[in-house]
């Protein structure tokens, strides 16, 4: 009996594929807080990250990984698709997919160069990260026309953090960091979603605004499904 009432149609899944433990909490968390409506679908491959090389792009083995973990993904029905591995987004640009396939930080990229900074500290917790976070920023600055600039930082002592779950210490390490810099910046990019719980009390902590990857990732796919945009 049809009471004129709209039936509410399935929750949108969202397909959230990490090479790490510590970023599945903070994407998850991401999609509660900009895209609640969504369900999410964890698939780990926790050798993904330790397998990938210190230094240089990654080998067509592990692209083929990635490409296979998704692939998966939209065979099991996901509506999109965010990879949440930093050093694995280029892969998303070898991927013809017919729902939204999202790298870990074009949304946050696109949010911090379409906010008006001038300098953005980009911290990471180990060196290869922080390096390949800086050059596609500074990527996307230079295609977007914008004056934006990237000073990369590691805070180590964050690795260690994240993988305790231990916020405290995580902002503490990441804050460390990031003071010498602060007078001089006007934003902070966190460039793995595993430091993502820190985004708000380490925007206190400096007086800056931090952007965070699993926020403004869940925002856009938010966007490209329902067009809804806040």
């Amino acid at each position: 009996m049809n009471d004129g009432k709209a039936t509410p149609g399935p929750a949108p899944r969202i397909a959230l594929i990490s090479a790490t433990p510590t970023a599945v909490a903070p994407a998850v968390a991401g999609l509660a807080e900009e895209f609640p409506a969504a369900e999410p679908w964890n698939l780990l491959d926790d050798r993904l990250l330790a397998d990938a090389p210190a230094e240089g792009p990654l080998p067509p083995v592990l692209v083929d990984r990635m490409r296979r973990l998704i692939g998966y993904a939209l065979t099991g029905g996901a509506h999109g698709v965010l990879l949440t591995c930093s050093l694995y987004g280029p892969v998303t640009d070898t991927f013809e997919t017919p729902v939204p396939l999202l790298a870990p930080d074009t949304a946050a990229f696109e949010r911090a160069l379409s906010s008006g900074f001038g300098r953005v500290l980009v911290v990471a917790s180990f060196e290869a990260a922080m390096r390949d976070s800086v050059t596609r920023f500074s990527a996307a600055a230079d295609t977007a026309g914008s004056p934006t600039r990237a000073v990369g930082v590691v805070a180590p002592d964050a690795f260690g953090a994240a993988r305790r779950n231990d916020t405290p210490a995580l902002v503490e390490a990441l804050r460390k960091v990031c003071l010498p810099y602060a007078a001089e910046a006007d934003a902070v990019l966190l460039a793995q979603y595993s430091l993502a719980p820190a985004a708000a009390p380490l925007a206190t902590a400096l007086g800056l605004p931090v952007v965070s990857g699993p926020q403004a990732a869940a925002a856009a796919l938010r966007s490209a499904l329902t067009g809804r945009r806040a």
